[in-house]
């Protein structure tokens, strides 16, 4: 399986960016899906993860992105979004997508963020 993310760029403080993370295989069989994200001299974090069980796609969020942040699903288009909104000079990082299919993880390239104040 092979990820693919894009969207990243250059955004001014208060602005917003929509991230996407497209698989090569059905994300129906990825369970769950996350954003990563790793600033300059730091660690990699969660930044966002969603996990569904049957009908339902349960959200989970790092306490610094909550009310910010929306992960979501496209499952005809196997693409996992990060809506990013009311961006902030430290949501910079390099942002990266996982997901888990077999029990074996898989991660995308990462695409950087970089928001200016």
């Amino acid at each position: 399986v092979q990820l693919q993310a894009s969207g990243g760029g250059l955004v001014q403080a208060g602005g917003s960016l929509r991230l996407s993370c497209a698989a090569s295989a059905s994300i129906s069989s990825m369970n769950p899906m996350r954003w990563y994200r790793q600033a300059p001299g730091k660690q990699r974090e969660l930044v966002a993860s969603v996990i569904s069980s049957g009908n339902t796609n349960y959200e989970d969020y790092a306490d610094s992105v909550k009310g910010r942040f929306t992960i979501s699903r496209e499952y005809a288009k196997n693409t996992v979004y990060l809506q990013m909104n009311s961006l902030k000079p430290e949501d910079t990082a390099v942002y990266y997508c996982y997901g888990m299919a077999g029990g074996r993880g898989y991660w995308g390239q990462g695409t950087q963020v970089t928001v200016s104040s």
